[in-house]
């Protein structure tokens, strides 16, 4: 079975992606952007996503036919869930972004599986859910660059709030470790909500 994601910028595509329908789907997951006031990591080109489909198929040769249903930047990742997602109505804080040139693969992963993934569960002590998305190949030409596509879940009011959202002193420490993993400006976020 394989993964794809599909980063949607039309909010009539993000509406149509409930309907997705290809041969050898086993799983669609789709959420849409949450709109909220004074949203905290609203970042890079997170204000221009108006939402996400996750895929799961027998095959990824049936892409093209993904995106001709609803268009956006689609691309083939495996997936980890270091926190497994616990069960309620949760935002999704949805996070991309490409490899740096400067880090070998080595290096990326390193950087971002093994120092940055125990570091985000010290930051966001109240998070209920990690998936980690490594981007394979993009699918779609023409669409940016993206290696890291990561999902965290939180109760709306812990997101809203920063005093809960991040533990006290871990923000120093994260901040460090960033660019084993990522450049800060070309890192892109924003909440969604599933629906």
């Amino acid at each position: 079975m394989e993964k794809v994601d599909l980063l949607i910028w039309d909010d009539d595509a993000a509406n149509r992606a409930r309907e997705l329908s290809v041969p050898g789907l086993r799983e669609l997951q789709v959420s849409v952007a949450a709109d909220l006031p004074n949203a905290p990591l609203l970042m890079g080109q997170g204000q221009s996503l108006r939402g996400v489909a996750q895929l799961w198929l027998d095959s990824v040769d049936v892409w093209p036919q993904v995106v001709d249903q609803v268009s956006g930047d689609a691309y083939l990742v495996t997936e980890s869930v270091p926190q497994a997602v616990e069960p309620g109505e949760l935002l999704t804080h949805f996070t991309w972004f490409p490899k740096p040139d400067r880090l070998s693969e080595e290096e990326f992963f390193h950087g971002w599986h093994v120092v940055h993934t125990p570091s985000s569960a010290l930051l966001h002590p109240l998070r209920k859910g990690y998936v980690r998305d490594a981007v394979a190949r993009t699918l779609t030409p023409g669409s940016p660059p993206v290696r890291a596509i990561v999902s965290e879940f939180f109760d709306e009011d812990v997101y809203l709030d920063p005093a809960r959202l991040f533990a006290p002193g871990e923000l120093k420490t994260t901040g460090e470790e960033l660019p084993l993993y990522a450049d800060r400006e070309a890192i892109s976020s924003r909440p969604l909500r599933r629906v």
